[in-house]
């Protein structure tokens, strides 16, 4: 697999040594001949693939994690009934793990297209004009969002941290921990969001092109 295939990118045909595309072109294809692109657009694609790679991994985590909190759950549940012996911290740490999958995987979802949306109008209109409305939203909702959650739930986490903050429950958990997947969670979204923009003026700009694998969901 190649660095483009591992993000999501594939390159079109080069053409033949005159410089024009094999084959007919179908004139509704909004593609030109891929431009080789200058050294900006370069790094930033290798920006986008660190970025994707870096989401990919805490997606394997978050996966593991399902797993972990399905055993801990199994395992409290079996203690609980057969000895009934129990703890909050048991109970404390499946909703921590929870919330790290959430954070965590919700990046990797956004990579693969696979997140949740309002398809008003996204399944009936064109590729580009997709990837137009992917910019826009991405510029005006996603990344704005992303870097206020993070800006104000980073001093949640300190202040958790400096004072030592701990469940009121007995027997419950420190709190920091969980506080820290907060703003973690939101700016490795912010770090994809930016990821995708790229990718999508990347192929925009004819140097890459982006595989669609959004389903229109059934009305």
């Amino acid at each position: 697999m190649t660095p483009r295939e591992s993000i999501g990118l594939r390159c079109r045909s080069r053409g033949n040594d005159r410089g024009r595309p094999e084959g007919r072109a179908n004139k509704n294809d909004w593609r030109k001949v891929k431009r080789p692109g200058g050294w900006q657009v370069k790094l930033l694609l290798k920006f986008s693939g660190v970025v994707d790679w870096v989401n990919t991994q805490f997606a394997v985590v978050a996966n593991w994690l399902v797993l972990l909190t399905c055993l801990i759950s199994a395992g409290n549940a079996a203690i609980r009934y057969l000895v009934s012996e129990s703890s909050n911290g048991w109970l404390e740490i499946q909703w921590y793990l929870f919330a790290a999958m959430v954070l965590l995987g919700g990046p990797y979802t956004l990579k693969m297209n696979e997140h949740v949306r309002v398809d008003l109008i996204y399944g009936m209109v064109s590729e580009r004009t997709r990837i137009w409305i992917d910019i826009v939203c991405g510029f005006l909702f996603l990344l704005p969002i992303c870097l206020i959650l993070t800006y104000f739930t980073w001093p949640w986490f300190v202040e958790s941290w400096l004072i030592g903050e701990e469940s009121p429950n007995a027997g419950g958990l420190v709190r920091w921990p969980v506080k820290l997947i907060l703003p973690a969670g939101f700016a490795l979204m912010a770090l994809q969001g930016l990821s995708e923009i790229i990718k999508r003026i990347a192929a925009l700009e004819h140097v890459v092109d982006i595989e669609f694998k959004y389903d229109k969901p059934l009305q």
